[in-house]
């Protein structure tokens, strides 16, 4: 079974008692699924209706938020006032979460980006995670920096070089943390690298070469038996590696260019995909070793409409993806890649970057233009409600007991009754 991240917590707050049954520590939830086991937030809700706080972000940034007992954390690059052309400072941001003031913010470095990015992104495209002791946040050639819960600097590296990602598209791959360590995802045009840091600490426990090039997936962290592995998507190779040595343990060949969604899991399979230039999504057993391509570690394969740049949701024994980074919707079945519908269109919903969510019996679709349409989570396609927040949304919205957390391009939202 996939170690859960999230741990039951309570918070007693100026003599109320406000009770938090679950947290979402990393932009892909507590089994790295976008799935809310225990959450059930609201359906309906615009840019005004149902919000029960609204408060807005400074500069540019899509990385999504992460939610810890009363807090809220996300990122964002800033424009300078001190007449510095092109001059960012490099923010994280914590918010109460019940009132929606602001906690603290602190600034990891002020400097100019070391390449460009893509004309749709920031400069801040990857989510923060935390462990309910400190919070990370990853700036890729800028630095990773880990704070504690109030916002004082534990350690930072700056030392990871510069990335060079392909057609200058920007940075984007989040950290995972996993027990004592936490991944970092270095693939670009230049040497690759996945890294394992001491979380406590930030030194380097191991380093692996790879040979990819640019690649924007997040790393997955699984338990198979008593061995935990690191699955990571890649050009050349979907691979898993051993948690504790860093040694790759298999590999399957087959993704498109540039990939950009991350792997999902249960406790039999683990899926990799990606769409552009092509279509790939494949189920692989997690015990093979070297290559398992063309062996019985590999359970099916789809090579059609498979999701871009969006990672696709696993809940309820059903994987739900979009067909590149449109919103043409597919379901299918986790255990054997048969179809309950495809390539659907979802009202509403034309281009995507968000990933969708489970939560609640309902999946969260988010388009680009700030449209949020809701499904039922079930084999048959029923559209549940029809959403606009008025701004554009690019980040994966975080459900949290009855509360969905929504990172626009400017604002952060808490939809709640």
């Amino acid at each position: 079974m996939l170690k859960r991240l999230a741990l039951c917590a309570s918070l007693i707050v100026g003599g109320n008692a406000l009770s938090f049954a679950e947290n979402w520590g990393h932009w892909r939830g507590p089994a790295g699924n976008t799935a809310a086991i225990g959450a059930n937030p609201l359906t309906e809700f615009s840019g005004t209706k149902n919000v029960k706080w609204k408060v807005a972000i400074p500069g540019r940034g899509s990385g999504s938020p992460v939610v810890w007992d009363d807090r809220v954390f996300v990122v964002s690059a800033v424009p300078t006032n001190d007449g510095a052309r092109g001059k960012l400072a490099f923010n994280t941001y914590c918010f109460d979460r019940e009132a929606g003031t602001m906690k603290w913010q602190r600034t990891a470095v002020e400097a100019a980006p070391r390449e460009g990015t893509h004309s749709t992104n920031g400069y801040a495209s990857a989510s923060p995670c935390t462990d309910g002791k400190h919070v990370y946040s990853h700036f890729g050639s800028q630095g990773l920096y880990c704070y504690t819960l109030d916002g004082e600097l534990v350690w930072k590296r700056e030392d990871f070089g510069q990335m060079m990602t392909r057609n200058s598209f920007g940075e984007g791959s989040s950290p995972t943390l996993a027990g004592d360590l936490i991944i970092v995802p270095w693939d670009h045009e230049g040497p690759s690298f996945l890294y394992a840091l001491n979380k406590l600490t930030g030194e380097t426990v191991w380093k692996t070469a790879r040979d990819e090039p640019t690649c924007w997936a997040t790393p997955l962290v699984i338990s198979i038996g008593d061995r935990k592995q690191v699955v990571m998507n890649g050009q050349n190779y979907a691979r898993s590696y051993d948690l504790e040595t860093g040694k790759e343990l298999w590999r399957c060949s087959g993704q498109t260019d540039r990939p950009a969604a991350s792997a999902i899991a249960d406790d039999e399979l683990v899926y990799i995909g990606s769409g552009f230039r092509g279509a790939f999504l494949g189920a692989f057993r997690p015990s093979g070793q070297g290559d398992i391509q063309r062996t019985q570690n590999v359970v099916w394969t789809i090579d059609r409409d498979t999701p871009d740049v969006a990672s696709p949701v696993l809940s309820g024994g059903r994987i739900y993806f979009y067909k590149g980074k449109s919103g043409l919707l597919t379901c299918v079945d986790a255990k054997t890649g048969k179809s309950h519908y495809s390539s659907q269109r979802i009202p509403g919903v034309n281009s995507t970057y968000a990933s969708p969510v489970a939560a609640g019996g309902h999946v969260y679709l988010t388009d680009r233009s700030g449209a949020i349409t809701v499904i039922k989570d079930s084999e048959k396609l029923e559209v549940v409600a029809e959403n606009q927040l008025g701004e554009p949304v690019d980040a994966t919205p975080a459900p949290v007991d009855n509360q969905l957390f929504i990172r626009s391009e400017s604002s952060l939202f808490c939809i709640a009754p």
